[in-house]
């Protein structure tokens, strides 16, 4: 580890920020009084000085004119520093009350760099039933580096406590966790990480600035895979890596820098412009989420239901207490298991796709496709077996996600489409009057406005 953590990794101030290795100060955040609504819209906005654009111009660039020997204008390499890029950094950093964001090329790009912290020796706990591709890199890359890892239950403060070696740096989490939904004890985690003093870095992608703000929480790195929600079209492959204070910001520029997994200038311009419906999108996308989540569980061919905004869940007092939503991913089992290559074949409107967060409704098969180079033996401990399915839900109208699933579930001979549409239909209008379909007062813990459709 390169960075010592601060006294209880508080977060040192958002906004404007002093400069990275040479990059210009980021536009100041707007004011905190504003609503997220608002600010998600003018975030990171810095008016062309000669135009008055109201949108970022993209600055596709590689290289910037010297004013002489020894004089730069604060730009001098794509590299190290575009004002497209910093316009989204600047963006998500006060979205996320940090001190700066990092973007990079990708999610795993961000999560690669943040890992590039640690040194041959160390050990990290890590959250256990995590993406796959983020096992995958700890796995392939920085277990020969040197550096280990310990797979944790981190819904429960006390078995990551357990987990925790006289090496350990470092617990990293995702939350909610890809695909089973499980929600991390981060106030737990956080109290634990003050106490031995380590840092705890979350993966937020599924729950976005919208819903979930951890570095209030006392978490040191916010990470997410721009890609999914926060540019949110599945146009564009983007991560971004917030840090809580000048120390860990300027060590994740630098090995950003030398690594070069920068962001380019036009898919920054994509996740800017994408941010700005962040809270509409979320808004629309988990209002599905939550009426598709009972409406399956109350179909005969689901025997579970992966979604914290079910009372059911059993992490959904939790999901209440620190957060502002539930989020718009979800995930079934299937009563039987074999039947899963026929549902997905069937899908004429939910798209069978890896990814999520985008407008449209996407599903995926985690066992075959996103998890599948995981151990057999340990994605069947973890339930990610042939009949789970994964659902992003989109901002379609859901009474026609309904109609899809219901044809698709019903199998080969089951209902012609239009009677799975009316049997949708009626099973929808049953469902909406019940307490569910309810706004929730989540998340005001955190200083988060609860999200509208969020329910419990």
């Amino acid at each position: 580890m390169q960075v010592e953590p601060g006294p209880g990794g508080a977060p040192s101030g958002a906004g404007g920020h002093a400069p990275l290795h040479g990059a210009p100060v980021a536009p100041a955040a707007p004011p905190r009084t504003l609503r997220v609504e608002t600010r998600v819209v003018h975030a990171g906005v810095r008016r062309d000085p000669r135009t008055g654009s109201v949108s970022v111009p993209i600055y596709q660039t590689a290289t910037y004119e010297h004013p002489g020997p020894g004089q730069t204008t604060g730009w001098d390499y794509s590299r190290l520093h575009n004002p497209t890029r910093e316009a989204f950094e600047a963006a998500v950093a006060a979205l996320e009350d940090g001190f700066a964001a990092l973007a990079f090329a990708s999610g795993m790009a961000a999560i690669t760099a943040v890992l590039h912290l640690f040194k041959p020796g160390d050990h990290l706990v890590v959250t256990e039933d995590l993406y796959g591709h983020t096992w995958r890199v700890l796995e392939e890359l920085f277990r020969h580096l040197g550096v280990a890892y310990t797979l944790a239950d981190t819904t429960d403060a006390a078995a990551v406590a357990a987990a925790l070696t006289p090496a350990t740096r470092a617990v990293l989490v995702e939350s909610p966790t890809n695909p089973l939904m499980r929600v991390a004890d981060l106030d737990g985690l956080a109290a634990l990480c003050r106490a031995r003093r380590l840092w705890l870095i979350v993966d937020s992608t599924l729950f976005t600035p919208l819903f979930q703000r951890p570095l209030a929480r006392g978490a040191h790195v916010v990470i997410h895979s721009a890609s999914k929600y926060l540019a949110g079209h599945n146009d564009v492959v983007a991560g971004v890596a917030v840090a809580d204070g000048p120390a860990l910001a300027d060590e994740l520029a630098s090995i950003r820098t030398v690594t070069g997994g920068i962001l380019g200038p036009h898919d920054a311009w994509l996740a800017v412009r994408g941010l700005k419906t962040l809270a509409l999108r979320m808004e629309q996308a988990q209002r599905n989420a939550l009426t598709l989540a009972h409406w399956l569980a109350a179909h005969p061919a689901v025997a579970a239901v992966y979604y914290p905004g079910l009372p059911s869940s059993p992490f959904h007092r939790r999901c209440v207490e620190q957060a502002a939503g539930f989020g718009a991913m979800l995930s079934f089992r299937l009563r039987e298991p074999g039947k899963a290559d026929q549902v997905l074949r069937r899908l004429g409107l939910v798209i069978f796709a890896e990814s999520f967060g985008g407008v449209e409704s996407l599903i995926t098969h985690p066992a075959s496709t996103t998890h599948k180079e995981m151990p057999l033996a340990l994605r069947e401990r973890l339930g990610i077996d042939a009949g789970l399915l994964r659902l992003s839900v989109g901002i379609e109208a859901v009474e026609d996600l309904a109609a899809d699933l219901e044809y698709a579930l019903e199998g080969p001979s089951g209902l012609p489409v239009a009677e799975a549409r009316q049997r949708a239909e009626a099973t929808l209008a049953a469902l909406s009057g019940r307490e569910a379909s309810k706004p929730c007062a989540a998340g005001r813990a955190t200083g988060v406005e609860p999200a509208p459709g969020a329910a419990h």
